[in-house]
Parts: C-alpha cells; structure tokens; sequence
C-alpha cells in the first residue's frame, strides 16, 4: 500500500542517517476504502494526491511543533512509502492508517518538500493550523496561501543531496 507519511526536515535527515524512521504516532494518510467513499468521482491518482495533500497539512502540526527547533527549516515535508503494515483507521478520517513500525529507507518511493521560496507562507501556517481546522477564516486563508505551494518530488537517492543544499 502506498502511504504518505507527514515529515519535517529533520525527519528525512534521521532516515538518511538511521536508514529507517519511526513515524510520529505511527500515523500516515492513503487510499483507504473510506477515503474512497468519501468522494463522489475521482481516479485512483487524484484520491492518493487528496491523501497526499492531508499528509502535508499533518507536517504543518509537526512543524509547528518543533518552531523552537532553530536547525527545523519551515518546509513540507511527504515520504511517500510502499508498505505492508498499514492498518486503516477510518475512526479518525478517511484517509488516516496506523503502520505497526518503522520505516526502512528501501520503502521509500518517494519524498515530496516544499522549496524556499514556501518558508515563510508554510512558518505562518504552521502557527495557526489548529485554527483553521476549527473554522477561522483568517487562519484558513493563511493555510490556503501556504497550500498555494506546490511541493517538489524527489527520488530516494536525491535525498541525501537534496539534504546537503539545506
């Protein structure tokens, strides 16, 4: 199953380094059957990237988490993984799966990271995600221009220089 974990930078830099990563909580996003009954239409691609798009707006939280963490650049970060043991968990959304451990670096398909040019949108983001999810128009429109960023693919063996321009 193809699952996209929510990360930060410091995150790929542990896996890089460890060559495995335990991800927060367990937690990913991906192609469930709820998130598929969640949508009217739409192609197996257009669902993942919808599941995609959760796990970005996942690594806002864990940006915003680490906003004292001055070597934490503010930047999105998506490791999208192929793994066995994903346990969806609709309870908590649609798209929500458990993974019962960490993640090797060979499960990696792909990473997906904002560009420089995101740092500021994605830093105000991170402040007032929480505010967003409960409603606030200000704060979703401060979401909104941070989701306006497009996020950069990388293959599993750009990683490490991807990290060395950092």
């Amino acid at each position: 199953m193809r699952v996209y974990l929510p990360g930060t930078i410091g995150m790929l830099r542990r896996l890089v380094a460890d060559g495995r990563l335990q991800p927060p909580g367990g937690t990913g996003f991906a192609l469930t059957p709820a998130l598929r009954e969640s949508y009217v239409s739409g192609d197996t691609e257009e669902l993942e990237y919808a599941a995609l798009l959760d796990a970005a707006r996942a690594s806002l939280r864990l940006i915003g988490a680490a906003e004292d963490d001055a070597k934490e650049l503010p930047r999105r970060v998506v490791i999208s993984v192929d793994v066995d043991n994903a346990t969806p968990r609709p309870d908590l959304d649609a798209p929500v799966v458990k993974l019962s451990g960490p993640i090797g670096y060979a499960d990696v398909a792909a990473v997906h990271v904002d560009a420089e040019e995101a740092e500021e949108a994605v830093r105000a983001a991170a402040r007032v995600i929480d505010a967003a999810d409960l409603g606030d128009p200000d704060a979703e429109f401060v979401l909104g221009e941070a989701e306006d960023h497009e996020l950069a693919w990388y293959a599993p063996q750009e990683l490490p220089f991807l990290l060395d321009l950092l």
